[in-house]
């Protein structure tokens, strides 16, 4: 069956204008009638114009020789790209290829459900069989381009003619809808792709901008008698509207309500994907003027701890750090390989407190020398879970975490009831309330020797069927605020508010205010007390729930005034003493020179301080 490159251009078109592009058609005539003859007018335009549009696309790199690989390969493309957006009604913008590009195997195992192969079927093979039938008519070259030209004239025309005679009624679609052009497939596909490969090789091409240069350890940082571990434990998939602390119906965090940690009810998210959120949440400027190139092209929040001495490790259970922790020590759940926690290329998130023991251990032994500010004083431990990826929400969690039932046990969340998927989903928080409260109990264990502070927050929310939409990922502009709203917790041995100087009253409340991820750069850097510029004041949640620094006249570097203990003046904790709690009047044992058992109570002010006070 002889055809010319043109004809089957146009009828590859016409293929797709009608087969890939019903939810761009859907959403187009989402407000219209469906008996009022000017809807019809219109759609006959919209089927003229994505006709046209891809007819357009493909006349540039198709001709005798490339038409069949070229056409080819843009038809699986397509018919993988339609497959996924119509089963979770995701559109495919740079974001989400780039989540794409970068799943990795395992994640893309769980994505393969059986409904993917009557769409391939329909879709992809049976187009195939008949573009390998179909023989390509040779022309000279003089002719062929001069048909190639006339045929790309004729499309513009017809393009353009069918945008005038909507114009009004479709620039004012495209103006206050303007995520609905990634449902334009597969124009939506070479977009994303050329967009994220020209990202990518803008960023190779440059290094990282480094922020932060003038970052260092702050007072509170260089008195420090003790190791302060800081672990910033970044969810997955995580929705506020299914967390227990924030008063759900349904308990799914009964470990963390009996740990007194503090909720943060009312958190927005970065992003809707990781690839978004995860950079943004650890850089100085989020979501309020967000900049991607920005973002991306700059160091993150553990480069300017590091810079200022703070020793940090990423510790990964998903898809890689996104750039945030490049050039620094991290490693992967999966390369440990725990045991009894790894199978089929995933691990659960107990893994991610593998060998944590040991090394809290190492920092009850460090020497005091080497406690003050560098590598062994301050450590920051990033932590990021597989949480609750889906759509395989029941394999995030063991057995024992099965409690909500029936729970859905397929990867395919179209066989699935709503009921089952969230009691699915729910197990899975369940899971990671335990790994958070397993995390804090070994941190509890080692707070006579190591302060500590645990920071949990989600990168981004889901969808899980409401309004027929499943998973994340939708342009931010329209995304529900399901996808959006992520729940956040902190917890702090007694040690480390006090060291700190932190008041845990005044951070409960500031916690009941509306925060976003913009507010994690400021408040980390503080909880680490790390003094930079690029610092604000305004976006660190401890901001007016700190004392303020000030040093006790009277206190040593090495000991302190007879009744000055642990842990601003004196070296570690006294024989005898009780610890980490801080002074009071109630009995201690004598330290070496005091002449009455047990200090005096603590002073809360830099005014009210006097020789045999320590300094909060």
């Amino acid at each position: 069956m002889p055809v010319t490159v043109e004809q089957l251009l146009l009828a590859t078109s016409l293929f797709w204008a009608f087969s890939a592009n019903r939810l761009f058609q859907q959403a187009a005539l989402k407000e219209r009638v469906l008996g009022d003859p000017a809807t019809w007018g219109f759609l006959g335009a919209l089927l003229l114009m994505l006709t046209a549009l891809h007819f357009l696309l493909l006349a540039p790199v198709c001709n005798r020789w490339t038409v069949k690989p070229v056409l080819a390969l843009m038809i699986v493309g397509t018919a993988f790209a339609t497959h996924f957006m119509q089963h979770f009604g995701v559109y495919l913008d740079p974001s989400m290829m780039r989540n794409v590009l970068r799943t990795d195997v395992a994640e893309a195992r769980e994505l393969f459900a059986w409904s993917l192969l009557p769409h391939l079927l329909l879709n992809a093979v049976l187009p195939l069989l008949v573009l390998w039938r179909v023989q390509v008519q040779p022309r000279p070259w003089g002719r062929a381009t001069a048909v190639r030209l006339g045929s790309v004239l004729l499309a513009a025309a017809v393009l353009v003619g069918a945008l005038l005679g909507v114009f009004q009624a479709f620039s004012s679609l495209m103006r206050n809808h303007k995520e609905m052009r990634y449902l334009i497939t597969p124009a939506n596909v070479v977009w994303s792709i050329g967009a994220v490969a020209a990202a990518q090789a803008q960023g190779v091409a440059r290094p990282r901008q480094a922020i932060g240069l003038d970052a260092s350890p702050g007072p509170r940082a260089a008195a420090r008698s003790r190791p302060l571990v800081v672990v910033l434990v970044v969810g997955e998939t995580a929705r506020a509207a299914n967390w227990g602390l924030n008063g759900t119906a349904r308990q799914t965090t009964p470990e963390l309500a009996q740990l007194g940690v503090i909720n943060f009810p009312d958190v927005t998210a970065c992003g809707t994907n990781t690839e978004v959120s995860l950079p943004c949440m650890l850089a100085p400027v989020g979501r309020r003027d967000y900049d991607e190139a920005r973002i991306r092209g700059s160091e993150s929040l553990l480069h300017v701890a590091a810079r200022a001495g703070v020793r940090v490790h990423w510790r990964d259970n998903q898809s890689g750090c996104k750039g945030v922790c490049d050039g620094l020590p991290q490693d992967e759940v999966s390369s440990l390989n725990p045991a009894g926690i790894c199978s089929e290329g995933r691990c659960l998130d107990e893994g991610l407190l593998a060998g944590l023991d040991e090394r809290l251990a190492a920092l009850s032994d460090t020497p005091r020398a080497k406690v003050g500010p560098g590598p062994a004083g301050t450590q920051l431990l990033v932590l990021h879970q597989l949480g609750n990826h889906g759509p395989s929400y029941f394999r995030r969690y063991p057995p024992a975490f099965a409690r909500f039932q029936p729970a859905c046990q397929d990867d395919d969340l179209q066989k699935c009831s709503r009921e089952q998927i969230v009691n699915a989903y729910d197990n899975a928080l369940l899971y990671t309330d335990h790994v958070l409260a397993s995390l804090v109990s070994k941190l509890q264990a080692a707070q006579d020797h190591v302060d500590s502070v645990v920071l949990y927050v989600s990168d981004h929310g889901e969808s899980l069927g409401e309004n027929h939409l499943y998973l994340h990922g939708l342009p931010y502009a329209i995304a529900p605020d399901l996808q959006k709203r992520v729940p956040m917790a902190m917890w702090l041995s007694p040690g480390a508010a006090a060291s700190i100087g932190l008041d845990a009253a005044c951070l409960q409340r500031r916690a009941a205010q509306p925060v976003a991820h913009d507010h994690l750069f400021h408040t980390l850097l503080s909880l680490l007390d790390v003094k930079t510029t690029v610092h604000e004041d305004t976006w660190d949640l401890t901001h007016g729930c700190r004392a303020p620094w000030a040093t006790p006249t009277g206190c040593g570097a090495t000991h302190g005034p007879p009744a000055c203990h642990w842990p601003r003046c004196w070296p570690g904790t006294p024989a005898g003493w009780t610890s980490p709690r801080l002074a009071t009047s109630a009995p201690q044992p004598a330290l070496p020179g005091a002449t009455a058992p047990g200090p005096p109570p603590c002073c809360t002010t830099a005014a009210a301080w006097r020789p045999g006070c320590c300094w909060r």
